[in-house]
């Protein structure tokens, strides 16, 4: 089964919002890193997707105007099997790459990346009600904690645990990096 991993908005653009923090984000690069140079060693594609949305100015972070649409200082360097820009919460929505990977013959998708519960949950989401397999590689994707309705304070470990909760067994097989890895070597 012909296997993609999809790097999704692991970008500069987050250093430029107020929630962002240091604090787990070393732990998310060593797994995201890990899992990309994994994949390039058994000649697994990866693809990049950055968001850019918005006004198209300095100030906004998401804009190509802001210089920040590029990938997050820490990232491994890689050279993508492809690169797509989206302005939606799904990497599928309008930028081609559900032609991409039907093209080249992907069954089974590797999420990662920036935000847990965001673009990354969105696009298993969408992936599996497209048909694909999708392997969820939980500490390869990272957020931030949240502030909910009533003003107190969401974890960043319990909205993983949420959206491992969520997704496991619907519309997505949860596994961590290691686990990807190790299959990745078996089946090379």
């Amino acid at each position: 089964m012909k296997k993609c991993l999809i790097v999704i908005d692991v970008q500069e653009s987050f250093r430029h919002r107020p929630f962002f923090t240091e604090d787990a984000l070393p732990a998310y690069l060593q797994a995201q890193n890990a899992l990309i140079e994994g994949c390039v060693r058994a000649g697994v594609p990866v693809v990049r997707v950055l968001h850019s949305s918005g006004a198209n100015t300095v100030e906004n972070p998401f804009s190509a105007a802001s210089g920040h649409v590029r990938p997050l200082e820490g990232l491994v360097d890689f050279t993508p099997a492809a690169t797509f820009t989206k302005s939606r919460h799904s990497a599928l929505v309008g930028t081609g790459l559900d032609v991409w990977l039907t093209q080249n013959g992907v069954q089974r998708l590797l999420v990662s990346g920036i935000r847990t519960e965001q673009c990354c949950e969105t696009t298993t989401r969408h992936a599996s009600d497209l048909g694909w397999e999708v392997d969820f590689v939980l500490d390869a994707n990272h957020t931030w904690d949240m502030t909910q309705a009533d003003g107190s304070r969401l974890a960043a470990a319990d909205i993983n645990t949420r959206t491992a909760t969520v997704l496991a067994g619907r519309f997505a097989r949860v596994v961590n990096s290691a686990q990807a890895l190790e299959e990745l070597a078996v089946a090379a």
